[in-house]
């Protein structure tokens, strides 16, 4: 992206005001960590996954739909089916078309969502590059604005806002640990925290984005797949997130996909709650060990998304 200028966390609490009357302020709940089998200090929960469109998505698509210039004529969006239910919901809710392009991986679930919210649903492609790819072609031939799901800095200022309500939440708590896909959660997250509270990102191994990029010193293409590539199988880091990783991610885990599943048993086991295979990464490094908090550590795990119809995990 040509405008690198990075949101600052004045930046990230102008857009939650902003957007505050279209979302909902999601709950926190505070659960012994010996229920999930760990030691040391009770782990907090943001359950995002309450939000408006069932994740987190929601703040991004109104912080584009009410920050950028021309979105009145409509906007067109590709995802895996958060992203694209998000905008879709937004657009309904301030009267603005969307067109939304999905891949065929995306689950029949999520793809009923951006239905029901009235938008023009299109399948581009097998995998999200590919809708990407279609969803800019269709822009550009009708001048429409296109709503990128992690690269833009609306996007990343809006999922940031998730921050600004957390601090308020549980102001003390030591870390955050955040699932990664293309990055715009965790960079929107990073930009208000600016290191306290400390974040530490988690990715599935099938699916490495923010790791690669870190490696690279650079956003670089790389293979995705896995039980939760629909949500966080971008193949390319987003610009803006890479820069505010490096200053202000402590260390990203990586997770199995059996790893990933069973830490949406496990959720569900103690908490009844069922969340998708993206919104359970964060909570697979706690439960695997991947990362071991600190004695006396105070732990938040971002439950992030529940879009799916998965009720028995096997």
């Amino acid at each position: 992206m040509a405008d690198l200028k990075l949101p600052t966390p004045g930046d990230v609490r102008t857009a939650a005001t902003l957007i505050r009357p279209y979302i909902r302020r999601t709950p926190v709940v505070e659960i012994a960590a010996e229920d999930f089998g760990l030691k040391g200090a009770p782990v907090t929960f943001k359950l995002e996954f309450m939000q408006y469109t069932g994740a987190f998505k929601a703040r991004g698509g109104f912080a584009n739909l009410l920050m950028r210039e021309g979105t009145k004529a409509g906007v067109v969006a590709a995802s895996g089916g958060n992203h694209g239910a998000a905008v879709a919901y937004a657009g309904m809710k301030l009267g603005i078309p969307a067109h939304i392009f999905v891949p065929s991986i995306s689950s029949p679930a999520k793809i009923d969502k951006i239905k029901s919210y009235g938008a023009d649903i299109h399948v581009g492609g097998a995998t999200y590059a590919d809708a990407l790819e279609a969803s800019r072609t269709f822009a550009a031939e009708r001048g429409l604005v296109q709503i990128h799901a992690y690269d833009a800095r609306e996007t990343l200022l809006g999922q940031g806002s998730i921050a600004v309500e957390w601090a308020e939440q549980s102001p003390d708590l030591d870390t955050w640990i955040v699932a990664v896909g293309g990055g715009g959660l965790i960079g929107g997250m990073a930009a208000f925290a600016a290191g306290k509270p400390r974040i530490i990102g988690v990715e599935p191994v099938t699916a490495p984005t923010l790791t690669a990029a870190l490696a690279a010193g650079k956003p670089v293409d790389v293979d995705v797949s896995g039980v939760a590539a629909d949500s966080l199988g971008a193949r390319l880091l987003g610009s803006l997130t890479l820069p505010l990783a490096q200053k202000y991610v402590d260390s990203v885990k990586l997770v199995t996909d059996a790893e990933i599943v069973a830490a949406q048993k496990r959720l569900w086991d103690v908490l009844r709650v069922v969340v998708e295979p993206g919104a359970a990464t964060p909570m697979a490094a706690l439960l695997s060990g991947k990362y071991v908090p600190a004695t006396g550590e105070r732990v938040g795990v971002l439950l992030c998304g529940a879009n799916t119809t998965a009720v028995d995990f096997g």
